[in-house]
């Protein structure tokens, strides 16, 4: 892959490659600590500390590790970051990573990425396994994977520390014959 390439979504928005400057964008819900409470007890504390996260996305990329998309809605404005992280293409696998700006949470967004993203992947990139892997409280997360047909494989026991408490980790799945049967539900 020499780029990223953009998606144009069914509800108006776009998903296009990160950019540097999309670090003062991103910043103001990747630094807030309730809406990052899923991903990460220690969110990003500066537009420095965000443009230094987008510079490992974009090396990652360069890497053929992962793939990072911003979401823009139609007025352009950046509502949400999305990857495909771990990626490994002898495997034929990866795993997805998605922040959403609070204001665009359970509005239908993360619909329409998956609605483009599987394809994607499974058709385009030839992937086999596509993995969400989410905390146990994550209600809503959950709600999108098994919407999608994700299969939960398991659960892994305190896995991650937030400072105070341990969380569980679940961990969902499709494979690509998976993918095959479902596609037309996607629509």
């Amino acid at each position: 892959m020499e780029q990223i390439p953009v998606f144009h979504m069914k509800n108006n928005h776009t998903m296009r490659g990160v950019r540097l400057e999309d670090a003062s964008k991103l910043f103001p819900f990747m630094s807030d600590k309730e809406n990052m409470k899923f991903i990460t007890p220690h969110p990003v504390q500066t537009i420095a500390e965000m443009e230094g996260n987008l510079i490992e996305r974009l090396e990652g990329f360069y890497q053929q590790k992962e793939i990072p998309w911003v979401i823009e809605n139609d007025a352009k404005e950046v509502i949400g970051i999305f990857r495909f992280h771990k990626l490994n293409f002898w495997h034929k696998k990866t795993e997805m990573g998605a922040i959403l700006h609070p204001d665009f949470q359970r509005s239908g967004v993360m619909t329409e990425v998956f609605r483009t993203v599987l394809p994607y992947g499974f058709e385009k990139l030839g992937l086999n396994r596509i993995v969400g892997d989410i905390f146990a409280e994550n209600e809503g997360s959950r709600q999108l994977l098994k919407k999608f047909g994700f299969r939960e494989e398991g659960v892994l026991r305190a896995t991650d520390y937030d400072g105070h408490n341990f969380h569980d980790t679940v961990v969902f799945s499709m494979l690509k014959q998976e993918y095959d049967q479902l596609k037309q539900t996607f629509d």
